[in-house]
């Protein structure tokens, strides 16, 4: 474990914002956690865990440890007659682990084909795109107690997942360190077709449903609408859908007809946030040198030297705007250090 002051993150988040360490290290293998806990010094300070940055707002100085997880490692642990149990690193990223799992032929991810991020970070955020969460496919969530050492087992039920939330959000932020997560991939998977243009995409391209088709499908879909963060800093789609009751929905949908919203469970419906945003004219506007993308209103993107307050400037006035024409309240998805 090698530790490095004053550290520059800027390369590592996907908004690009200017940002410093003051402690930085990387943890390769468990013997870095083991040494890195042994460390009394260390224990004094306020500790962060970074993973692929992709839901991060960094400020310009980050005050204690940022820890960033590079452990890597996936392999197909257990199966019988309904799953495949497959095990993944923390530090593994997302996309290459869900690639690896369609080429060894265990579906079941197919749909959150090209979220950026790492293995580690999607209980987290309980990462979803086109009808399907990770919660449907997380089997156990293995962790580190940062306070003792020890290493905690959380099953499915206890990581209290919910739309783009989790444990590990809230009573657990802070504490515990993901290590590696398990999957319960099906071996009778239920295809997702219904959001977005899947199923038209396949159709037109006149392509099998199957999961790698779709998956081809999902990362080109993808592509076409979210900017490269290596070409201009984002993360990816900003806000969550709100989650609203079916009147509300239907009361807007009388001024709105052309309002564009989700089932969702107990008589709720999530409204599609990034057409909340385009309708509230924010679509390729910018304020500085922060602005929501011109192909996509959802994605909040840094048009070159933002800092974080310049990010919560636009993000709130997006808020405001929205708030303003619908009466309806946005928020954020990115972590805020």
């Amino acid at each position: 474990m090698q530790l490095l002051a004053q550290h520059n993150l800027s390369s590592l988040n996907t908004l690009g914002l200017n940002s410093q360490a003051e402690l930085y290290t990387e943890l390769h293998s468990f013997s870095d956690v083991q040494d890195l806990l042994k460390d009394q010094q260390l224990k004094k300070i306020t500790w962060r865990i970074l993973g692929g940055g992709s839901n991060l707002v960094l400020p310009a100085k980050v005050g204690g440890l940022t820890i960033r997880l590079a452990n890597k490692g996936r392999e197909l642990v257990h199966q019988d007659d309904e799953a495949w149990y497959v095990k993944a690193q923390a530090g593994e990223v997302w996309n290459e682990f869900v690639q690896w799992t369609l080429a060894n032929g265990f579906w079941g991810l197919e749909n959150l084909s090209l979220i950026p991020g790492t293995v580690g970070a999607s209980p987290i955020q309980n990462i979803g795109a086109y009808g399907v969460e990770v919660k449907d496919t997380i089997f156990e969530v293995n962790c580190v107690e940062l306070a003792t050492g020890e290493l905690k087992a959380f099953s499915n039920s206890e990581c209290q997942f919910s739309y783009r939330d989790s444990y590990f959000k809230h009573d657990g932020a802070g504490k515990y360190l993901i290590w590696e997560v398990t999957f319960r991939l099906p071996k009778k998977n239920k295809l997702h077709l219904e959001y977005g243009d899947v199923r038209k995409e396949l159709e037109r391209q006149g392509l099998e449903s199957n999961p790698t088709n779709i998956s081809k499908v999902v990362c080109e879909i993808r592509s076409s609408k979210l900017p490269d963060p290596a070409v201009i800093g984002n993360a990816g789609s900003f806000f969550k859908n709100p989650i609203v009751p079916v009147q509300v929905r239907d009361q807007l949908l009388q001024k709105y007809p052309t309002l564009v919203s989700f089932p969702y469970a107990d008589g709720m419906v999530k409204l599609a946030a990034g057409w909340l945003i385009d309708q509230a004219g924010w679509k390729g506007k910018q304020i500085g040198p922060v602005g929501m993308f011109e192909k996509q209103a959802l994605v909040l993107v840094n048009h070159g030297g933002a800092d974080a307050d310049d990010v919560w400037r636009t993000a709130a006035q997006v808020c405001a705007d929205v708030k303003e024409r619908f009466g309806v309240e946005l928020e954020p998805e990115p972590i805020r250090w």
